[in-house]
């Protein structure tokens, strides 16, 4: 495998207070030369427009890069944040980390 993967896990509440910290941390991978982003939602309990904000801002950063985007482990509430939204239509969402990397090696 060629690529080379970040993952990022927020934690908590995802919000405004959260944005500037994981928009530094997309900008940090974005130089370091990654391929591919994992954001992990596992221990994420809540996220609000503030938050989806700055998951559409890097996905725009990502994509401007070339760098693939992909999040998993989303809560019932983080999905329906994202199906009101139709940001669903927009970001690779997967159940688990473990469908991520059987994407990863079905495109390696």
């Amino acid at each position: 495998m060629n690529s080379i993967v970040q993952i990022i896990e927020p934690i908590g509440i995802f919000d405004g207070t959260k944005a500037a910290d994981f928009q530094y941390q997309i900008d940090q991978s974005v130089e370091s030369g990654v391929h591919t982003i994992l954001v992990d939602f596992k221990e994420v309990t809540f996220m609000d427009s503030s938050g989806l904000g700055a998951l559409v801002k890097a996905l725009k950063t990502l994509q401007a890069a070339d760098v693939s985007l992909f999040i998993c482990s989303i809560n019932e509430q983080i999905k329906i944040l994202f199906e009101l939204t139709s940001m669903d239509k927009y970001f690779a969402i997967l159940d688990s980390r473990e469908e991520f990397t059987k994407q990863l090696n079905k495109s390696a």
